[in-house]
């Protein structure tokens, strides 16, 4: 990602915590260190403590893009609206296909854009 793509990223990943009190994080690594990358993505979203204490409210968004992976994570506080069919669909409809076309950042951005809209944040314009 450019500086200026990390940086309109972060301000929207602010914004929808701002407005909703939900936290999302995006981490892109290069290794998933041997661990499946369910194990892997639950393992950093404990590690970093994403959502809100008593809310369990946080969603990450793991690429692994040299093992060609990717996952969404959602705390229990978010399940009922992040379900893992939604979460699914958004990987399969919306964040996939700019993956696999080489535009990590389109991905990651589309994505972020849908899983606010599915958890009940604004639109992509409205943050």
């Amino acid at each position: 990602m450019t500086p200026e793509q990390r940086s309109a990223l972060t301000a929207k990943l602010a914004n929808f915590e701002r407005a909703t009190k939900h936290q999302m994080v995006i981490a892109t690594v290069s290794s998933l260190g041997g661990k499946d990358i369910k194990t892997y993505t639950t393992d950093l979203f404990n590690a970093w403590g994403v959502g809100r204490k008593g809310y369990n409210d946080g969603v990450v968004v793991l690429i692994a893009p040299i093992q060609h992976q990717a996952r969404i994570a959602v705390g229990y506080g978010l399940e009922k609206v992040l379900t893992d069919r939604v979460c699914a669909d958004i990987m399969r409809d919306t964040m996939i296909p700019h993956l696999k076309a080489g535009d990590a950042y389109g991905g990651i951005d589309a994505g972020v854009d849908a899983l606010v809209r599915a958890s009940g944040g604004k639109g992509p314009g409205a943050l």
